[in-house]
Parts: C-alpha cells; sequence; structure tokens
C-alpha cells in the first residue's frame, strides 16, 4: 500500500516554477529597493523595468534569498549554485538560478522515487 502512495505522490508533484521563480524574484526585488533607499539611488517605477535595471547583487545575498525559495523546492540549495560574484540585474540572477535550482529539484525526485 506504500508503494502506491510513493508512486501517486512522485507523479503528482511537479517542479513549481512560477512559485519559486515569484518568490525568488520578490526577494531580489527587496533587497534591491532596501539597497536602493540605503544609498539614495532612483529605481524605476515598474518591476519589469526594475528586474532589467543593471545594480549589483551580492553573491552572499542571493545565498541568504534561496533560503526563501527552499520550502517551495523540499530541500536544502547549495550556496554552489550562486554564480561567483553575483549579478548585475534580478533578470540575470533568476535566469541563472531557475534551471540550477529546478536540477536540484529533480535530483531529488529521483532520490525519492528510489526510496
Amino acid at each position: 500500500m506504500s508503494l502506491s502512495t510513493k508512486t501517486e505522490q512522485t507523479s503528482t508533484h511537479t517542479f513549481q516554477a512560477a512559485a519559486i521563480e515569484a518568490a525568488l524574484r520578490d526577494a531580489l526585488i527587496s533587497n534591491v529597493q532596501d539597497q536602493a533607499t540605503l544609498y539614495g539611488v532612483q529605481l524605476p517605477d515598474s518591476l519589469s523595468d526594475l528586474s532589467k535595471q543593471s545594480v549589483s547583487i551580492d553573491s552572499l545575498i542571493v545565498v541568504e534569498i534561496l533560503c526563501a525559495v527552499e520550502p517551495l523546492v523540499g530541500s536544502e540549495l547549495p550556496q554552489k549554485l550562486v554564480k561567483e560574484g553575483g549579478y548585475a540585474s534580478v533578470d540575470q540572477a533568476v535566469e541563472n538560478l531557475m534551471p540550477k535550482i529546478e536540477k536540484v529539484w529533480q535530483k531529488n525526485q529521483k532520490g525519492k522515487a528510489k526510496a
């Protein structure tokens, strides 16, 4: 009976790309806005323009931000996912991290299926 339950969980559980990207993007934008306020930098009003805005996002901050998406992924995300030196925009960070986060999720799903 527990074998069929595991099969059901594995087959119905899908990578929550939209939710993960939204959480990641929200945390990154919040950090960029906080830094802009701290340093008196004017940012674009629209979130789309803000995501493209050239800004410096420190890699250590991004490592902390990964914690915000870990509950959605269902596992801890390794620091090595984050590009050394950080990112030049929110979009760049999201585009770099999402495929890596999905690979970690897929690897964990394969491990759960074997268990």
